[in-house]
């Protein structure tokens, strides 16, 4: 069984596998004879390409939690994503991002200003706030949103999650957004969810809440969160945008009330250790004929 790796991983990084189990780099071998390939974003454009030429294949293992760029699959090749690979790592990416933009810890460094009178004055006409008794709502209550809640949770926030097949929805959001303090978007981008955060939604938002993007940039209308930002309606932390890569000189980089990072939330040093021991289990499991774990469909 040829498995096709992608740079980041080595075959002696999977651990002990079956001897059936062949794994070698992308684009090794007859392509023929690929009957796994193990993906990441930058080898979709290859994979895409060679795809007609792949005629074993029979599962595709992503090294990502989004699917949404994976190409349209044949018939028969099952899809897996990288589960909780990303999701702590993201997770506390959120917390941070919550507490600077609550805290206003941007706002103190860039002031430069040791005066206590003058920074009381500024906490309290900025709002700065702390994540007691504070309503944090996560849009997409998946293995990110879990990891999430157990971070927030001796915060003292209240976590309300909105997930398919819940007792909240996407159809609830504008019953929910007026007493959140803070939004947190981690549902996948599909037809039904692109342009999600649209001037509607936000203006549903409670004034002086936080919009947190950690999901994918075309869920938010950028202008009209540009918008929303500079009527001091909201504010926003930012791992994705739209358009992506934020092109140097665009507003969102320069706009006081956001804060933008480059789509690096789940990007830890022990990261590629974590999806190869996904990798070599996933690989165990095929081979032997087991269930294999974060089977998903339609964008989810």
């Amino acid at each position: 069984m040829l498995v096709w790796l992608p740079p980041d991983l080595a075959p002696a990084d999977l651990g002990p596998l079956p001897e059936t189990v062949r794994p070698a780099g992308f684009g090794t071998g007859d392509p023929a004879g690929v009957e796994v390939v193990v993906l990441a974003p930058p080898q979709r454009g290859d994979f895409a390409a060679r795809l007609p030429e792949l005629t074993g294949l029979r599962l595709v293992q992503t090294l990502n939690a989004g699917i949404d760029w994976v190409p349209a699959l044949p018939a028969g090749v099952t899809l897996c994503n990288s589960g909780d690979v990303h999701s702590g790592p993201v997770a506390e990416w959120i917390v941070g991002v919550i507490l600077a933009m609550r805290r206003r810890l941007v706002d103190f460094a860039r002031r430069s200003d040791w005066d206590g009178a003058a920074n009381t004055a500024f906490s309290a006409a900025a709002g700065t706030d702390d994540l007691a008794d504070a309503t944090v709502l996560v849009v997409g209550y998946g293995s990110i949103g879990r990891a999430l809640h157990a971070r927030l949770t001796p915060f003292g926030a209240h976590v309300v999650g909105v997930r398919r097949g819940g007792p909240d929805t996407l159809a609830d959001l504008p019953a929910l957004l007026p007493a959140a303090d803070v939004v947190v978007l981690l549902v996948p981008q599909t037809a039904q969810t692109t342009g999600l955060v649209d001037a509607a939604f936000l203006a549903r938002m409670r004034p002086g809440a936080l919009l947190v993007n950690a999901a994918r940039g075309g869920l938010v209308d950028t202008a009209a969160l540009l918008a929303a930002v500079r009527a001091g309606h909201v504010r926003a932390a930012l791992d994705v945008t739209d358009p992506e890569p934020l092109p140097a000189g665009h507003p969102l980089w320069a706009e006081p009330g956001v804060l933008v990072t480059p789509h690096t939330a789940g990007s830890v040093s022990r990261w590629r250790q974590r999806a190869a021991r996904l990798v070599g289990a996933q690989l165990r499991r095929y081979a032997a004929g087991e269930p294999l774990d974060h089977r998903r469909e339609a964008g989810y």
